[in-house]
């Protein structure tokens, strides 16, 4: 069985996220408080692997992960886009007309704030947790009280859902990441059978003219895909940073020689992790009412 380090309690959005990157429930989840207590967690223990939110189509990315992954010394081996559903979870018996106050993640709170419109009387209230805000209404059996949470909370804390897919924006998706130690790697490949098919780099670049765009025309000559950018400052250098990428490919010899082309020109240009591009949760909200997966990348 595999050890699946996550963030927040069980039933949370990156436990759904393990179970469906490894295609099972068949996983023993490690739970942590922070995402600093997750990467302590594997640095002990090399047999678990561990998934964090890198980024979300709402707010954009969760940039202490960045530092993190890069001061960790783990490596990518995977990628998952899990479609955020928030369900309202009450006691069983409870009705939506009993609710007087809802505890939630500040970022579920804000992303269901549309339908809580309906009800001025409700008072929102902040919390660490989206599923852990669950399991207390249930430890304490608080009556009049509900939690925004996943539906997997309300299976594992025996929670009602009391309002379904309250979120606004039906087009929500996380991007967590799958990461583990470097020497698990070659075994990780060898279990999953699926090309290699994206990269995600860190770098600094000197202070010179033009220094990025020379790095990004060379990626386009190789036909290498940035699928995404990221800047953050160099701590105790002034207006220095480091340039965060992943990049898709199709052919790995062209990709190879892409990195060879760009290291003369970049600073401690270090690979982060080399996998295969994620699949995202299949999904039918939409305009067309095609699968997600069939319709175009916004």
């Amino acid at each position: 069985m595999k050890k699946v380090a996550i963030q927040g309690g069980g039933g949370s959005n990156h436990e759904i996220a393990a179970k469906a990157y490894f295609e099972t429930d068949n996983i023993a989840t490690v739970e942590c408080n922070s995402f600093e207590e997750l990467f302590s967690t594997l640095k002990e223990d090399h047999s678990i692997y561990g998934i964090i939110a890198i980024e979300n189509t709402l707010v954009g990315s969760i940039l202490q992960n960045y530092t993190l992954l890069k001061d960790s010394g783990m490596v990518i081996i995977g990628e998952y886009k899990l479609r955020i559903k928030h369900q309202l979870l009450a006691l069983p018996g409870e009705r939506l007309e009993d609710i007087r106050e809802v505890h939630s993640h500040p970022m579920a709170l804000a992303q269901c704030s549309d339908f809580f419109k309906q009800y001025p009387h409700i008072k929102m209230i902040s919390r660490d947790d989206t599923a852990l805000s669950g399991k207390w209404i249930r430890d304490n059996q608080l009556k009049g009280m509900a939690a925004i949470a996943p539906a997997l909370a309300a299976e594992k804390y025996n929670l009602d859902i009391i309002a379904k897919d309250i979120e606004t924006n039906k087009r929500n998706f996380t991007r967590f990441l799958i990461i583990s130690h470097k020497e698990k790697i070659a075994l990780e490949d060898i279990l999953t059978q699926q090309p290699i098919n994206k990269s995600s780099l860190v770098f600094a670049l000197p202070h010179a003219e033009g220094s990025l765009s020379k790095v990004l025309s060379i990626l386009a000559f190789y036909n290498i895909n940035l699928s995404k950018i990221q800047s953050l400052p160099v701590v105790g250098s002034e207006w220095e940073y480091l340039f965060y990428i992943d990049l898709v490919f199709e052919d790995y010899k062209r990709y190879q020689q892409s990195l060879n082309a760009i290291r003369p020109l970049t600073r401690n240009l270090k690979s982060l992790g080399e996998y295969h591009v994620g699949k995202r949760s299949f999904d039918t909200v939409s305009n067309d009412n095609k699968p997600l997966s069939e319709q175009k990348t916004f």
